[in-house]
């Protein structure tokens, strides 16, 4: 048997786009939060005016705009800090 890792990158530009890869589905969106799906875990995207930009389910290319504020995975690391 034969088991397969996939690696995802997630890019944060200057607070305003985000990029990631892998991405298996988007499971809600508003423009104050974006819950995504990877890897089998919940991924969570919060800040404001935010606006799904592109995504395509069979490559897993996602990205978005707006003021990013805070990126939680699997419902408990935030990180935050890395915006002050």
């Amino acid at each position: 048997m034969q088991e397969t890792t996939t690696n995802s990158v997630l890019t944060i530009e200057q607070n305003k786009r985000v990029t990631m890869t892998c991405v298996e589905s988007v499971d809600s969106f508003s423009e104050s939060a974006i819950a995504l799906t990877v890897g089998g875990k919940r991924v969570k995207i919060e800040g404001t005016r935010l606006k799904i930009l592109t995504f395509s389910q069979g490559s897993g290319n996602f990205a978005a705009s707006g003021e990013v504020t805070a990126v939680r995975y699997g419902g408990g690391k935030m990180l935050s800090k890395l915006f002050k």
